[in-house]
């Protein structure tokens, strides 16, 4: 019992150092458990020969994995992607599957191991890039949504890959893994519903579990579901959540189906269901667990005198297999009209092998169509090929995107044909309000952004756009800066933002320059540069959903408003505290430790405020959200005319 404690606490003790680390250093947390492996394993040989034997009780977190990839497809939004699921994902997974095992045979290779070898290749790592994606802010992008189709598919093609793999196993390693199986001591048969059944009755049984599984996820799960819910014990919902994914393996297993086949078939049919988030976030602790385990056995059982033995085979396979990856992944960027830098972030993000290759390698080994010491190279290969994944998105950020960059600087800013009294400088969804607000009212407008895509897509919905930097003083004054009344600031880039306003304060000091502000700091660096008013982003949205909290809180409506109101003057008030403090540190520590205390003397000094009752009086800015009476505009007007026509005789 010893022995087990101590292997858990060095497993979990790696996982716990490197994958902290390699998320760090921004290679992931599928290397990071990789590097684990290797460091306990090959390195410092900490685990031995035990990580076969927990690597089939891992493989239980592809199982859940693949539950979890079926709860997320929604076949509403399957439909909606399928031109590119199918398409473009589709065609890079038969490409790169017919290509690797067209090279392989060429080296005669059996067709079946050839077959075999090209599925493995075919995959891609869906953990590390859209991990990279999230990390990076690419997922919005044109070639992340490309490439989450394709990694997509790709983990859909896992299902029947699973299901051919069996059917391509080499006779002669069925028959020695047969006669070692019959010569080990203690040897038992699996259990199985299907053992000596005919054709047709195996068939039936099939169709059988897999009606079960679908007619019961979608008309028994709900029922069940609900009764353990009510009970509100959560540690009994999270055990009917394993029963379910773990049942339904055992079933697949015994009428010797893919065990991932089933769960990912039943995360299908739950994937609308009212209870889908609760199942989620009840098997995501132990599918990340046993996936990480996993890949730490894949690690710790890396055969590094194989590597060294093999060295110039395995970089030589690894580059082959990146490169016709890539070239599939170009061409087909290019008929799918890919354009620009996102052609070259689907093609570099998807050139590796995947996570999934260590799976299928591993059920290849198992189901007899690969010999171990051909799964051992290949391992190698998937394992390297994604050590250097971190380094393609390296090339792409570094060297590829910026020369698109400036190749969209270096295009000619458009020609501007009229002027307005309103320059708004970037059209994004900050500046697309102010736009319609001021145009729905007969403001003539100039609207300047340097992004092209979103000057297309401006013009797509009918919005007058021009292309170009608003901060050259040639475009300002091409869009008519000497005459315009005002200038609206809504540039994403901070310090662009502030230079704007400092160069247009100076050079032309009529124009009234209202800007946007990202933050705090921002706030006070565009005030000193000479912005009139400045408002930040989420302001007034933040300070109207507090208002409505309030409200739904059981705060009576007019309260609600006072106390916004009150917060409103104080922060008023504070504000120029805050800016005078903020703008006499020095330009290392603006936000210093007196600047910090000063602000936590000011927000105690807010909520001493807020505490306060007035009922006994009230602002004028809280009468200001009141209606005027009736009359009152005539009133003023006649009032208006009296002063008028006294005018002359007073002179």
């Amino acid at each position: 019992m010893t022995g087990y404690f101590i292997q858990a606490f060095i497993y979990l003790c790696a996982a716990v150092i490197a994958v902290p680390l390699a998320k760090r250093f921004g290679l992931g947390s599928v290397l990071g458990y990789l590097i684990a492996g290797v460091v306990i394993g090959p390195v410092v040989g900490l685990v031995g020969d035990e990580t076969l034997d927990i690597q089939h009780f891992a493989e239980f977190g592809v199982v859940m994995m693949l539950f979890l990839v079926g709860l997320e497809l929604e076949p509403r939004m399957l439909w909606d992607m399928r031109h590119r699921l199918l398409g473009l994902g589709g065609l890079q997974v038969a490409l790169s599957t017919a290509i690797v095992m067209g090279v392989a045979m060429f080296f005669g290779t059996a067709w079946t191991v050839a077959l075999a070898i090209g599925l493995i290749f075919s995959l891609s790592s869906t953990a590390i890039v859209l991990q990279t994606f999230n990390e990076k802010g690419l997922s919005r992008t044109e070639g992340g949504r490309n490439a989450f189709s394709v990694l997509l598919f790709q983990d859909i093609a896992v299902i029947p890959m699973l299901a051919l793999i069996p059917l391509l196993a080499l006779p002669e390693l069925v028959s020695q893994s047969q006669q070692v199986v019959a010569e080990a001591a203690g040897h038992h048969e699996e259990l199985s519903l299907v053992a000596g059944l005919p054709g047709w009755a195996y068939a039936m049984v099939i169709i059988a579990a897999i009606a079960a599984v679908v007619v019961g996820g979608h008309f028994l799960s709900r029922p069940l579901f609900r009764f353990v819910a009510e009970s509100g014990v959560r540690e009994i919902f999270t055990a009917t959540a394993l029963m379910l994914v773990i049942g339904i393996a055992a079933l697949m297993s015994l009428v010797g189906l893919s065990p991932a086949l089933g769960t990912f078939l039943a995360g299908v049919v739950l994937a609308n269901s009212e209870f889908r988030h609760e199942l989620e976030s009840n098997i995501e602790p132990f599918k990340g667990l046993l996936l990480g385990l996993f890949f730490i056995t894949v690690g710790a059982g890396i055969d590094f005198s194989v590597l060294v033995d093999n060295i110039g085979m395995v970089l030589g396979i690894t580059l082959a297999v990146m490169v016709a990856k890539a070239l599939v992944l170009f061409v087909l960027a290019l008929i799918f009209r890919v354009k620009g830098s996102d052609r070259y972030l689907l093609t570099l993000s998807l050139a590796q092998a995947g996570e999934f290759g260590f799976v299928l390698l591993s059920y290849s080994v198992q189901n007899h169509v690969l010999p171990q010491d051909i799964a051992q190279v290949l391992a190698l290969v998937v394992a390297i090929s994604m050590f250097l994944t971190p380094g393609l998105f390296i090339l792409f950020d570094k060297v590829i995107l910026p020369r698109f960059e400036e190749q969209a600087n270096e295009r000619e800013a458009d020609k501007i044909d009229e002027t307005g009294s309103v320059i708004i400088a970037g059209i994004g969804r900050f500046g697309q309000i102010v736009n319609r607000l001021l145009v729905a009212n007969g403001v003539k407008t100039v609207v300047l952004d340097h992004e092209a895509g979103q000057i297309e897509n401006m013009r797509s919905i009918r919005i007058k756009s021009y292309f170009g930097d608003a901060t050259r003083p040639d475009l300002l004054h091409t869009a008519g800066i000497e005459e315009a009344k005002l200038l609206v600031v809504a540039i994403d880039e901070q310090e662009r933002a502030v230079e704007l306003v400092e160069y247009v304060k100076h050079t032309y000091p009529h124009v009234r320059i209202l800007a946007r502000a990202y933050d705090r700091g921002h706030h006070y660096s565009l005030r000193c540069a000479g912005a009139d008013f400045i408002i930040s982003e989420t302001y007034h949205s933040a300070l109207t959903l507090g208002t409505q909290a309030l409200k739904d809180l059981g705060v009576h409506p007019f309260r609600a408003e006072q106390l916004r109101e009150t917060f409103i003057e104080t922060e008023t008030r504070s504000k120029e505290v805050l800016y005078k403090a903020w703008k006499e540190n020095t330009e290392d520590s603006k936000f210093n430790a007196t600047y910090r205390e000063l602000f936590m003397q000011l927000e105690d000094a807010l909520s001493d405020v807020m505490k306060a009752d007035r009922h006994d009086k009230h602002a004028s800015s809280e009468r200001g959200w009141t209606p005027p009476p009736k009359g009152y505009l005539d009133a003023v007007a006649e009032m208006q005319q009296e002063l008028d026509e006294a005018k002359p005789s007073s002179q």
